[in-house]
């Protein structure tokens, strides 16, 4: 737990800004005072979710992307903190625990050129370290029986998140993916577009449904890929909100049915969504509010296990917006599977 970097008292000060009778989600988290061990300071703690950061994105810079989608956790804290505490939000059974501190990953891309081979190969080497203590990281706080929400870094984290759920279940996990893109590609060395593919190559990913692909920038051979294995199921954006061939609900209970019977995470890729800014921002995708819808949706199913937004690369400028969308997305999880837990 050496990269893991604890959210403090001083941090939320920092970040916290009080209002006269106003009560304010940051008032009532839970912070931890060490991070010696993991899983036995959280097994005991009364919260259902554990908050973490990811700030990086070297495996972005792998996959010939954009950077920028280290901003996305301060972002997020920013606003999320400072939402209103009340019986919708329920912020007493939320451990905010802090981030996973790359910065010397990222200072090594930041003298790598991405047209050079050599230096892609580096960055790919980086991102499998990176793996390492996300997975780590996953499977203390998922053993605890607790929750996590996972925060910014590239879509190479989805590898950690389901390695490290997985060896905490001791049996492969399901995943259901919010995204423009199947991140299904090629196992040429670990980057933010094939961690789906390597999870399920090792027996760490069991069923998988990607729901909004973009017909235009998803490869004949992935299309094959992913129709050749019944594991592996989708739909395409435009089949749902252009052309409307299938129906927005009945998809959802389709993916539902493909994935909810056992564990599963919950992936978000801030790229398919309209005109968020991420590492591939699109002028054409959901609505927030079919976002919201989605995660609202799947966070009532019982099996599930963790929230995973990613993608979303703030500039100063639209730092507010986007800390906006992530805090709208971790709430409606925690509502739906509040409401979920109570209906027990």
């Amino acid at each position: 737990m050496d990269k893991l970097v604890l959210f403090k008292t001083h941090d939320l000060d920092t970040l916290l800004k009080k209002r006269a009778n106003e009560s304010k989600f940051g008032e009532h988290i839970q912070l931890l005072s060490k991070s010696t061990n993991i899983y036995e300071s959280l097994v005991n703690l009364d919260v259902d979710y554990v908050i973490i950061g990811i700030p990086e994105d070297v495996g972005v810079f792998a996959n010939y992307g954009n950077r920028g989608t280290a901003r996305a956790w301060k972002a997020t804290l920013k606003v999320l903190l400072n939402i209103q505490s009340n019986t919708f939000t329920n912020p007493s059974k939320v451990l905010i625990l802090g981030h996973l501190d790359f910065s010397k990953e990222m200072e090594k891309i930041d003298g790598y050129d991405a047209s050079d081979k050599r230096h892609i190969e580096k960055a790919r080497k980086l991102t499998e370290k990176i793996d390492k203590h996300v997975t780590d990281l996953i499977y203390q706080i998922v053993r605890s029986g607790k929750k996590p929400i996972v925060v910014g870094g590239g879509h190479n984290n989805a590898y950690g998140n389901l390695k490290g759920a997985s060896l905490a279940f001791k049996k492969p996990m399901n995943a259901v993916n919010f995204d423009a893109h199947s991140d299904f590609r090629r196992e040429e060395g670990r980057h933010s577009g094939n961690g789906f593919s390597y999870a399920y190559s090792e027996g760490f990913l069991r069923k998988y449904f990607i729901f909004g692909l973009h017909e235009n920038y998803t490869s004949d051979h992935i299309f094959k890929t992913l129709d050749r294995f019944k594991a592996l199921q989708y739909n395409t954006f435009e089949s749902l909100i252009i052309r409307k061939d299938k129906k927005f609900k009945a998809e959802l209970e389709r993916a539902a049915k493909h994935v909810a019977d056992k564990p599963f995470g919950i992936e978000v890729d801030c790229d398919a969504i309209t005109l968020i800014p991420s590492s591939a921002m699109t002028p054409s995708g959901f609505s927030v509010k079919k976002a919201r819808s989605f995660v609202s949706y799947f966070g009532k199913q019982s099996n599930a296990v963790y929230l995973h937004i990613c993608e979303a690369a703030p500039t100063p400028e639209t730092e507010t917006i986007v800390g906006k969308l992530i805090t709208y997305l971790i709430t409606d999880f925690m509502r739906a599977n509040q409401s979920n837990d109570n209906g027990k």
